[in-house]
């Protein structure tokens, strides 16, 4: 990516103080002084024949100066040539040609003389020479007949003009001849070939000449090239000479570099100071040669070297004295290798170091003018005084010459003069004009006054004072009007009088105040500064890959200063933007439409404003797929290998990483295609291993990272002998399919790998661990053999080799197979089970004998039936789960247990084959667990202060019930809960009377039943006392005035409360009824919880049984669920949830085991004639209970609804999805939708829950939860079952058949 910011605000400041400088050392043009060349011609001053020639000499003084010129050394009198004139006020010379002037009598050496009362200056010895455009000399050009091979240079030479001319070759229809490697011009201008070629025959190579002074091109006779081939040559030496002689012309070799220019193992060369070094070496050799430069002892410099006429001349711009050396060429070919060393000396024409300025003093001051100059070799320095050497010019006592020094000592008005600085050597010479004025002035200053300088914040502010006197004034700044005088380390004082603050703050701006005194005088001056916001791109554009034809668009956001005006400008690599209706230029963006490949470059964003300008730079890069690959060519054919080469398409600016070859078998396959190799996109050549009897066709794809590239053309074919083949079938297995058979099979050789025609297989077998002779049978072209009579599960060698009309594969590899399997004949012995808890247990056996499987052993399954509920005699229908055990397990886990009952269980032995007998049923029973809710609450029988409670026992006791609680606490208008009452009831009780209520209260009641092991599920209802017949209004409950007496009674027992309100607080923090579901690596945890909203839940969970820590993971938000992840499988942990900021507040302890479990129900009970009996029982009695509601209805009855639903949720329910009432984000797709949060319940006031099935769902993940091999859950049910919601996650629609079935039993 290429990025690139520039501010220009530090150039331009640059630039100004520079002129400030200049400016600084300039006398006003109203005093007194020497007079000053302004303006002159170069020294080397070629002129146009055609036109007038114009000598420029311009100069200033005051007085204003005159002019005379010498020409050749003498004075030229300009008024005795009528031919020659000298501007108005000036000293330019205007020599007539065009009048009938000749521009060669006006060649010589002109100097101009500008002279005043105070002193002379002299201007540069200007060469004048017209140009000249020679014709060539006419000469006669003999053929060139070449050899095809050898080299040739074809000789330009052309005119010597001035300057000298431009060469270049071209044909007769003035197109430029095509130059490479192979073919170039050399400086000299002549076309040098390495080697010629056929196709170079021509009768028109002409080098022609332009002289670009002149404007004129002129032309060198044509010049033919034949160029004869080894074949017509031979054809040509046959018909003149023996048949003996036929042979004297040898075929085209190759040839050794040899250097055409320069000759010789070594040259020299010399180099002025910054100049362009251009070396040069052509050679000629077959193969064409390849030019290396090095500089021996050193690197080339960088960024000044360059190569160019295809790396033949190196080119070095801008040479100084460090860049003399040895430098080396070597040309190159496969054949070896020549040089040359070129060495170069860098000489320079004299350059100043330190040229003599304008000296202005006062009368008796003293002073320097130093003229230094260096060069190779050292110049010589001289001075004039008025243009005389100083030798012979007029004595000044106050003068004094010290070699490049001319020393000033109390000068006087007199002293006033210009001096002449001549620095030369062999190379070159510089003449150099200083003045030395003597005045007597007071302090004035040049600067306009009250200018305004405008500045960029954090920017060089230059303020100029730009002054003049004699002496020399003091120069002092102030800030504002009476400011003290300005010092310090942020301020920067210059000789010309410019203050500069080099970082230039808002706080900096205001007026100044510049003050100039010497001993005639004092004046001072203001100015204004202002600082603006430096304009910045807040939002630069960025580096873009585009695919072809997409859009792309860059973005510029600019921020600037409110007073400035700001243009932004878009360049395409540095040039304007295309004139095309694809770019769209927007207020901060350019957008690109439809892009091409020809988009690709760099395109900037340049924003100006009158005082800075920044720039911002991003690369485009268009890419696309690859073009396809071309010019396929088959090489190095061998019977099981060829070279295939290839030319890479364009790769659209993304490097192509890889070439895909596919081959086409014409034979076997026609117009499929198949992959062959690949090779790296570095590669343009691939080694191909081929297969016998193969009609090949091959193609080539290129890949980069936008995609594939289309295939390329196919090559031309190539068909393989045929051979025997070279490999044997794959995945060759024996497994029978009945118990006295072995079927083998195999996977077929593809057409490609049969090497040959007649393919067929020989089959092998014999049984292992046997004296047994190998049995065969050749088979055709299959994939399969059945051997019969073979006895039951016994294990067999087996082989299949391939072979065809021209012999067999090699010896293929033996593999194991087994005969049939039969069902095994043994049942698992000593089984027992121990029981772990209420819900799990766990069961041990003896393995089974492997000669008694009779066949692969799969595992054991567990089969385990519910008898009967230990709390209730009652009997139900028989439902038999299975468990499998995978692999060679003796002890296995039975999840999903209900508490308190009685179970029965067998285990059988599983093989391929299916099952063997069952072992003996064995009886274990679970323990007493928490029952379920009460199966109803129902609430009757409203008067002014009591209620009726009537209540159903819980649908699962899960053992023997100790007593029911109840809890509950009024409401009032404002939803403000009163205080809790509880109450402990017997568990032979079925209602209860509360009585001294509140009249036309609410009051909202919790229920549930124990066990000795603690207590269920609660549920929860609302009812409401009447009102007051007399309507008269008793004291408000809470109002702090007394209290009412609430009475209820299940026997003649009497209760009294005194309740106060207060604002909803937590009852107490209860997490009950974690549940977990576990699978192999993962298990759900969840819970119901009553407390403060808002509470932050953890999970502790560690091994069973085990002394180490608790493991502890933060439940996210308040969710009542959470998967524990990264569990080991087969193995039992246990579990307990907490909350945070609760202390020593947790739940009970769970225990769950992972692993793989497969659990089916072995009994289709929808097959069943009692079951179908029993479903139309079931369907008679909800046809009546229709008839019923239907009854009701017509008679007015109604189902209350309460109003608002969410004011008093129970807070046993769990926290569900707003739009779906599911639990967090584990809801089943397939489950009936669970009633939303805060439902009502029937019209009689009842809350029921169905019969729980015996599953194993809520166990493991689903019907297919699976625990691991260690004895864990794997198995899955026979019988698809509904899974049964959760406690306040009912389902709002009909149960299925099944549900309804156990619903009833």
């Amino acid at each position: 990516m290429t990025k690139k910011m520039s501010m220009s605000t530090s150039k331009t400041s640059l630039v100004l103080f520079l002129c400030q400088i200049i400016s600084a050392l300039d006398v006003p043009l109203d005093l007194s002084q020497p007079p000053t060349i302004t303006q002159q011609s170069p020294k080397d001053y070629i002129v146009d024949p055609r036109e007038n020639i114009v000598i420029q000499c311009e100069a200033k003084g005051k007085p204003p100066p005159s002019f005379s010129w010498t020409r050749n050394g003498t004075h030229f009198d300009i008024d005795k040539d009528a031919q020659v004139t000298m501007k108005p006020n000036s000293g330019t010379l205007v020599i007539n040609i065009m009048n009938g002037g000749k521009a060669e009598a006006y060649e010589g050496v002109y100097q101009c003389t500008a002279r005043n009362e105070r002193g002379a200056a002299v201007s540069n010895n200007i060469v004048i020479r017209p140009s000249r455009s020679p014709l060539w000399t006419k000469e006669k050009l003999e053929p060139n007949h070449v050899r095809e091979g050898d080299s040739l240079v074809l000789h330009c030479r052309p005119p010597v003009g001035l300057p000298p001319p431009i060469i270049f070759w071209m044909d007769n229809a003035f197109q430029r001849l095509p130059q490479s490697e192979r073919v170039s011009q050399g400086l000299n201008g002549d076309l040098y070939f390495s080697n010629v070629q056929p196709e170079d025959t021509r009768e028109d190579y002409i080098c022609y000449a332009r002289f670009n002074h002149t404007q004129t091109i002129q032309q060198k006779q044509p010049i033919s090239v034949k160029v004869f081939s080894m074949d017509s040559l031979n054809d040509t030496i046959a018909a003149n000479l023996s048949d003996t002689d036929i042979y004297g012309a040898k075929p085209v070799t190759e040839r050794q570099p040899v250097l055409l220019t320069p000759t010789g193992s070594a040259s020299t060369k010399v180099e002025l100071r910054g100049n362009v070094l251009l070396l040069e070496c052509i050679a000629a050799g077959l193969p064409t040669p390849v030019i290396r430069w090095i500089k021996e002892g050193g690197e080339l410099p960088a960024n000044r070297t360059f190569f160019e006429n295809f790396k033949k001349t190196l080119k070095i711009i801008d040479v100084s004295e460090a860049d003399s050396g040895n430098y080396k060429c070597i040309a190159r070919n496969a054949l070896g290798s020549v040089h040359h060393v070129i060495s170069v000396t860098v000489k320079a024409a004299p350059y100043w170091i330190t040229a003599p300025r304008n000296l202005v003093l006062s009368p008796g001051e003293d002073g320097t003018l130093i003229c230094r100059a260096n060069g190779s070799p050292k110049p010589s320095i001289s001075w004039l005084a008025n243009g005389v050497p100083i030798a012979i010019a007029p004595e000044d006592p106050s003068r004094k010459v010290d070699g490049d020094t001319i020393i000033f000592s109390h000068v006087q008005e007199r002293s006033s003069a210009v001096y002449q600085c001549n620095a030369s050597n062999e190379y070159g010479y510089l003449l150099a004009n200083a003045f030395v004025n003597v005045l007597a002035e007071p302090p004035r200053i040049l600067t306009p006054a009250n200018k305004l300088y405008q500045v960029i914040a954090d920017s060089p502010a230059l303020l100029d004072c730009a002054y003049f006197g004699s002496p020399k004034p003091e120069i002092e700044w102030f800030k504002g009007v009476k400011g003290s005088i300005l010092r310090g380390n942020e301020y920067v004082f210059h000789d010309n009088g410019t203050l500069e603050i080099p970082v230039a703050q808002k706080s900096n701006a205001g007026t100044y105040t510049c003050v100039a005194r010497n001993e005639l005088g004092k004046i001072q001056n203001e100015v204004q500064l202002e600082i603006k916001d430096p304009t910045m791109i807040i939002k630069q554009p960025e580096y873009k890959v585009i695919q072809r034809y997409g859009q792309v668009s860059f973005e510029c956001i600019i921020k600037h200063d409110s007073t400035l005006l700001p243009t932004v400008t878009w360049l395409k690599d540095n040039d304007e933007l295309p004139d095309d209706e694809r770019f769209l230029v927007g207020k901060d963006n350019l957008t690109i439409m439809n892009v091409t490949d020809k988009d690709d470059g760099t395109y900037t964003c340049i924003v100006n404003t009158t005082l800075d300008s920044v720039s911002a730079s991003a690369v485009l890069t268009v890419v696309a797929r690859p073009n396809p690959p071309f010019d396929l060519e088959l090489t190095g054919q061998l019977e099981r290998s060829i070279d295939l080469s290839w030319i890479p398409g364009d790769e659209n600016n993304s490097p192509i990483t890889s070439f895909v070859v596919e081959f086409e078998d014409a034979l076997h396959e026609p117009g499929v295609w198949r992959y062959q190799t690949e090779v790296p996109g570095t590669q343009t050549m691939a080694q191909l291993k081929l297969s016998p009897y193969v009609n090949y066709s091959f193609r080539v794809i290129a890949v980069n990272r936008i995609g594939r590239s289309q295939p390329s053309e196919p090559s031309e074919q190539y068909l393989t002998k045929s051979a025997s083949p070279d490999e044997n079938p794959a995945n060759v297995q024996g497994i029978g399919s009945e118990p006295d058979n072995l079927v083998i099979t195999w996977e077929p050789l593809k057409g490609f790998q049969s090497n040959g025609p007649g393919l067929q297989y020989k089959v092998s077998w014999r049984q292992k661990d046997v004296d047994d002779e190998w049995t065969s049978v050749i088979v055709a072209n299959v994939s399969k053999y059945i051997v019969s009579g073979t006895p039951t599960f016994v294990p067999y060698e087996v082989k299949v080799q391939a072979l065809n009309d021209l012999g067999y594969a090699p010896e293929p590899s033996e593999v194991i197979g087994h005969s049939g399997e039969d069902l095994p004949m043994v049942a698992p012995g000593n089984v027992q089970v121990h029981v772990i808890n209420s819900t799990l247990a766990k069961v041990h056996w003896d393995p089974v004998p492997l000669k008694s499987v009779r066949g692969h052993l799969q595992g054991y399954k567990v089969y385990y039936w519910k008898v009967q509920s230990l709390s209730r005699r009652s009997r139900r229908h028989i439902e038999k789960k299975i468990l499998t055990f995978r692999g060679n397990k003796t002890f296995g886990m039975l999840p999903g247990l209900e508490p308190y009952s009685s179970y029965k269980l067998n285990v059988r032995v599983v093989n391929g084959k299916g099952e063997g007998p069952a072992s003996p049923d064995k009886v274990f029973k679970t323990p007493e667990g928490v029952p379920s809710s009460p199966s109803f609450l129902k609430i009757t029988n409203p008067t002014l202060d009591s209620l009726t409670l009537e209540w159903g026992s819980p649908t699962h006791p899960n053992g023997v019930l100790t007593s029911y609680t109840l809890k509950f606490q009024p409401i009032n208008n404002t939803h403000e809960l009163g205080p809790l009452v509880e109450i402990r009831i017997p568990a032979n009780e079925s209602s209860l009377i509360l009585k001294n209520l509140n009249y036309s209260t609410r009051y909202k009641f919790y229920f549930n039943a124990q066990t000795s092991v603690g207590s269920g599920s609660q549920i929860t209802e609302e009812a409401v006392t009447i009102m007051d017949e007399a309507g008269i209004l008793r004291p408000a409950v809470g109002a702090g005035k007394g209290y009412s007496e609430i009475l209820f009674a299940t026997s003649p027992v009497m209760h009294t409360v005194r309740p106060t309100f207060y604002k909803v607080q937590p009852l107490y923090p209860r997490i009950r009824n974690v549940t977990t579901a576990a699978a192999e690596t993962y298990a759900n945890i969840s819970w119901e919880y009553e407390g403060p909203d808002h509470a932050n839940f953890y999970v502790e969970y560690g091994v069973a049984g085990s002394k180490e820590d608790w493991k502890k993971e933060i439940v996210n938000g308040s969710r009542s669920f959470f998967v524990l992840k990264g569990l080991t499988p087969g193995t039992a942990y246990k579990v307990r949830v907490g909350a945070e900021g609760l202390s020593g507040f947790r739940s009970s302890e769970d225990v769950f085991e992972t692993g793989p479990a497969m659990a089916s129900r072995q009994v289709d009970i929808a097959t069943q004639g009692w079951f179908i009996g029993l479903m139309c029982a079931v369907a008679l009695l909800i046809l009546i209970l229709l008839i019923v509601c239907f009854i009701r209805r017509n008679k007015g009855g109604k189902y209350p609804v309460k109003e608002k639903e969410d004011a008093h949720a129970d807070p046993e329910i769990q926290p569900m999805k707003e739009d779906d009432g599911t639990f967090g984000e584990y809801s089943d797709a397939e489950d009936h939708k669970p009633l939303k949060k805060g439902s009502r319940t029937p019209s009689d006031r009842t809350v029921k829950k169905e019969d729980s099935d015996d599953s194993l769902v809520d166990y493991g993940e689903g019907v297919n939860g699976q625990f691991n091999e260690d004895g864990s859950f794997i198995g899955q049910y026979s019988g698809k079952k509904e899974k049964e919601p959760a406690e306040g996650n009912e389902s709002s629609e009909a149960p299925s058949p099944v549900n309804a079935m156990n619903s009833f039993v």
